[in-house]
């Protein structure tokens, strides 16, 4: 019968309150959880980008450090002379060879353009050549030769001239000049200008040419 049926009695309040907390706390719980997942991670990356920060500028400024490329004249020899004793007219250009090196002491290539060169004599320039682009390998060394044309004009332009030639002894200078660039990690282009001076003599009887000194600047 509909009087006999039991109702049941309905859950106290302080057990309602007390399931609705314990929903609530672990609704927070998984936000907490993700919040602090996110800030390790975060963490993590900065961390790591940190370290990677600090070995490239380590290997920079120790391993990738840009050391200074070196020029060497190695020999300037007499391709074509003619003979100042007879010809005082010399209307013959004389052609000059310099055998020049390039040490690269770096880890990575050394990339130049068109090398330049050019012979003075009485604080005159008498003659310029050209060499070619190249590349020194890393840790290598290149080497090649340059060929410089003497202009005569500007040898008879100057007034000393024939009594060097008496004398036997010319003494000349050449400046070569060597602008390239140095790629590390294939992110930083250091632009490096090689500059060398050189003296020399030319003995008129021989007419061989003896080395004196050179002298390097680097500007980077």
């Amino acid at each position: 019968m509909p009087g006999d049926e039991q109702v049941k009695p309905l859950a106290p309040a302080s057990l309602r309150i007390s399931s609705d907390y314990n929903d609530e706390a672990m609704s927070v719980q998984p936000n907490k959880l993700h919040k602090r997942n996110c800030i390790m991670c975060c963490g993590c990356v900065t961390a790591l980008l940190l370290i990677i920060a600090v070995t490239m500028l380590v290997l920079i400024f120790t391993v990738f450090r840009i050391k200074d490329p070196i020029i060497t004249m190695n020999q300037v020899t007499i391709q074509q002379m003619v003979n100042t004793s007879i010809n005082r007219d010399l209307t013959q250009n004389v052609t000059l060879v310099a055998d020049v090196s390039v040490k690269n002491p770096n880890v990575v290539s050394f990339k130049f353009g068109n090398t330049t060169t050019t012979a003075s004599y009485g604080g005159t320039v008498v003659g310029e050549g050209r060499g070619p682009a190249g590349r020194a390998k890393a840790k290598r060394s290149i080497r090649m030769n340059i060929t410089l044309d003497i202009m005569p004009q500007r040898l008879l332009a100057i007034p000393r001239f024939w009594s060097d030639v008496s004398s036997g002894a010319l003494n000349m200078s050449s400046y070569t000049s060597i602008s390239g660039k140095v790629k590390v990690l294939k992110i930083f282009n250091k632009h490096v200008v090689v500059r060398m001076n050189c003296t020399f003599t030319y003995n008129v009887s021989t007419q061989a040419i003896l080395q004196d000194q050179c002298v390097t600047h680097v500007k980077v």
